[in-house]
């Protein structure tokens, strides 16, 4: 993982960890570009997205049947 990569799984976490609601992966993405200065690409979002998860750090889950949206959140926040 490359210090950028790095940076960006680290500004991920913060925003979804940060937001009152759950986030959309269209949301989650707006605000990481936004606060880490980077452009961070769809692919990379959603590998980093996912590895946080693995890792317990976030939890997501897909937005309903046959769709392919998923919805990102926090420790304090329930998916309800």
């Amino acid at each position: 993982m490359t210090p950028t990569e790095d940076k960006v799984a680290k500004v991920i976490a913060k925003v979804i960890n940060d937001s009152k609601e759950p986030l959309e992966t269209v949301e989650v993405q707006d605000l990481a570009t936004t606060k880490s200065g980077a452009d961070v690409s769809r692919p990379v979002l959603l590998y980093r997205l996912n590895n946080l998860r693995a890792e317990g750090g976030i939890h997501g889950k897909q937005g309903g049947s046959g769709k392919k949206s998923w919805i990102w959140w926090g420790e304090g926040l329930t998916s309800e």
